[in-house]
Parts: C-alpha cells; sequence; structure tokens
C-alpha cells in the first residue's frame, strides 16, 4: 500500500503586483521567442486589474478547503503548494518537502485534462524539480540523501465534485439573463486552444486512452464528455450546447483548435456555427460561457471571458452570462479528498496503468508526448499562459 506523508497542490503561477507581472510573462514564455511587444501587450490586461492574476489566491482558499476535507475524511497529511511560473516555485517547495523529511508525496494538479501542457508538463515539472533537489545532496531531516518521490494524481474531468459544480454554476448563470431570453440560450463551453499536435498527441496508445484520426485528440474528447455531462445535467439537458476555445496564441502559420469563441458568438448571432452551418433552432436569445477547460476564474477566464467574449456579445446583442469554475466549491475539495483516499487505498506500488472509462488510471511514459513540428522550439504550453 501506497504510504505518503505530504500532499502538493500543483498550479501554474501568476504574479501578485505589478512588479512582477513581465517576469512571469517571461518565464511562462522563455525560449519560445515571443517578441517583447506581444509581452507587453498581455502584462496590459494584469496591469487593468491590479498586476495580480486571481489564481494564487485563489490556490491559498483551495488549500484551506482541501485541508478541511482532508480532516473531514481522517486524511492526516501535511499540505504544500508550488507553482510553474511564479512563486512559491515547485523547486524551492520540492527543497521545503525534503528538508521536512517527506519521503513519499501525492500531487494534484489544477488542470483537469489530459494534454502536454494540462498534464505532461505538469510531470515533467516534477522531475526536474526532484533531479535538483537531488543533484543539491540537501540532507533531510528524517535522514536520506533522496529528494521525495512524487506521484501525480490522475485527470479528473469526469468525476462528480467537477462535473457538478459546474452544473449548479450554469442553472446560476441562466439564471442572470434577461426575462424571456432563459429557455432559448444557448450553453457555450470554452477551454483552452492547443496547437493540433499537441491535441492529437494527448492520451497514450499504451494505455489505451488515445483517440487516433479525431481531431482534437483525447484532450478534445475529454472536453466533449465533460460539456454534454454538465448539459445533461441541466434543466434536462433540454439546452443546446457548443465546444469552443479560447486564448490562442502562437504564429498563424500553426494550426490551433477552433473555433474561437468570440467568432462563435458572431456567427450564433446569425443563426449559424462558426462554420456557416445553420442552427435547426435559429439564433440563441442569449447565451451561457462555461469555461470548462479550467478548474478556477484565473486571468485568461476573467479576461479573455468577462471582458472580450463580454463585450463580443454585447457588439451583437446577444444576452450574455458566464458559468463560475468549480475549483472553490466544496464539492471540488472533497474530490480532491475522495482522490488521494483512493491513491493511498490502492496497492499499484508500480502506478501499472489500466484503462477505465475517463481514462488510465495513472500516465505511462507515452501519455500526451510533444513536440512540435518546428525545428530549434521546445515543447511547452501556449505563450499566452497555458491551462491552469
Amino acid at each position: 500500500m501506497p504510504s505518503y506523508d505530504a500532499f502538493l497542490l500543483l498550479s501554474f503561477g501568476g504574479p501578485e503586483g505589478p512588479d512582477d507581472v513581465l517576469p512571469f510573462l517571461e518565464n511562462v514564455t522563455r525560449g519560445r521567442g515571443v517578441p517583447a511587444q506581444r509581452l507587453a501587450e498581455v502584462a496590459e490586461h494584469y496591469y487593468a486589474v491590479g498586476g495580480v492574476s486571481p489564481i494564487n489566491a485563489q490556490c491559498r482558499e483551495m488549500l484551506a478547503s482541501i485541508a478541511a476535507a482532508f480532516q473531514k475524511e481522517g486524511i492526516d497529511l501535511p499540505l504544500y503548494w508550488g507553482n510553474r511560473n511564479s512563486g512559491p516555485f515547485l523547486t524551492d517547495t520540492v527543497r521545503r518537502l525534503k528538508a521536512d523529511g517527506a519521503r513519499r508525496v501525492i500531487a494534484f494538479a489544477t488542470s483537469a485534462y489530459s494534454s502536454y501542457s494540462a498534464c505532461r508538463q505538469y510531470l515533467d515539472d516534477i522531475e526536474r524539480a526532484v533531479a535538483v533537489v537531488q543533484a543539491e545532496g540537501v540532507q533531510a531531516e528524517g535522514g536520506g540523501d533522496g529528494a521525495p518521490r512524487i506521484d501525480k494524481i490522475r485527470p479528473y474531468y469526469a468525476r462528480a465534485g467537477f462535473i457538478e459544480p459546474f452544473a449548479a454554476s450554469v442553472e446560476a448563470a441562466l439564471g442572470e439573463l434577461p426575462d424571456g431570453t432563459q429557455d432559448g440560450a444557448r450553453l457555450v463551453f470554452t477551454a483552452h486552444s492547443v496547437p493540433l499536435g499537441m491535441a492529437a498527441s494527448s492520451g497514450s496508445v499504451r494505455a489505451g486512452t488515445a483517440v487516433p484520426g479525431t481531431v482534437g485528440g483525447r484532450y478534445a474528447a475529454e472536453l466533449r464528455q465533460a460539456s454534454r455531462m454538465i448539459t445533461e445535467r441541466v434543466r434536462g439537458g433540454t439546452h443546446p450546447f457548443d465546444l469552443v476555445f479560447q486564448s490562442r496564441s502562437g504564429p498563424p502559420s500553426v494550426p490551433w483548435l477552433e473555433p474561437d469563441v468570440n467568432e462563435h458568438l458572431a456567427a450564433l448571432a446569425k443563426g449559424t456555427l462558426a462554420n456557416g452551418e445553420p442552427l435547426p433552432e435559429g439564433a440563441p436569445s442569449g447565451v451561457v460561457v462555461v469555461p470548462v477547460g479550467f478548474v478556477s476564474d484565473h486571468m485568461e477566464v476573467v479576461h479573455d471571458l468577462d471582458v472580450a467574449a463580454a463585450q463580443t456579445a454585447a457588439s451583437l446583442g446577444l444576452p450574455f452570462a458566464r458559468a463560475k469554475a468549480p475549483g472553490l466549491t466544496p464539492e471540488f475539495a472533497a474530490m480532491v479528498a475522495e482522490l488521494v483516499a483512493e491513491r493511498i487505498a490502492s496497492a499499484d506500488t508500480a502506478q501499472e496503468c489500466t484503462p477505465g472509462e475517463d481514462g488510465a488510471a495513472c500516465c505511462p511514459a507515452d501519455c500526451c508526448r510533444y513536440a512540435p513540428s518546428r525545428p530549434g522550439r521546445p515543447a511547452g504550453p501556449p505563450p499566452s499562459g497555458g491551462q491552469p
């Protein structure tokens, strides 16, 4: 039986003041040749809200909720937190874990899906951080020279603790639409766009979770499944829904998942989909945008949806509401405790991966491996910020 002695929350990170904005964006885009002018443009999104991303405050709140859920379930583990692109940096957290005597750590990432930037890159982050701390040779309090082993929890996009809070927030958002527009409203689910090559590599051939020959690969398939599950739980599944994408960045020569949410809204207002296909029910009377690809309402949600998409809808005369992400709900924290308890109870110390209805129980070596087609460019998340 795996014996864990610490819990680690993994997240993307974000600036906590104006002076943090450009260093954060430089960390996100390092090695990808993003022009300084583009960084300055993105920085303005943060400066418009005081230079503070919501994500770190939300991680603190999430940790408090998880601690309460652990206590309720009798899980006695200290909680730690490490980010990819801002403090507390993951490598520093691994140093703390080692100094505190942790030998085996269970990690949970604030990303629910299978793709390179949503899952595999967090595994790569863990591997690099552990290697750095291992090389430093700092003696742990409990003895031994090695850095702790860190096991990451599987994707959780189909779990009730993710789906049910989303359904409740969609219901609440429908209630925000003007009277007379709710019944004819359309649900527009959004997720972070990624390069088509990255999406195609999502999943594992070895574990039977890859979706070859399908645009978007397993990443898009999981998003569609989650969107369908949420829709079925809202007013008997009577509202039509679409899956679209947002926050695309990178050169136009590289194809990314489409359609863009703003292009889709413009098409809906004309009574069609973005590809020109007419809607049988005609133009919707309103839209509820659902950030199904995200765990928390961080910067790419509050700017790209609450500002940009909302402005697009207003210009089209299309009533608009946005559902909240589920990460700060009690149900979500209870799901984390449930996932940790399942892993603790598992006798699967070798982490052999077996396929299930929501993917493999862990990430095999071939899962979500991605290398961009352009030589000299390392694999990595979209320059605009990835998928926290």
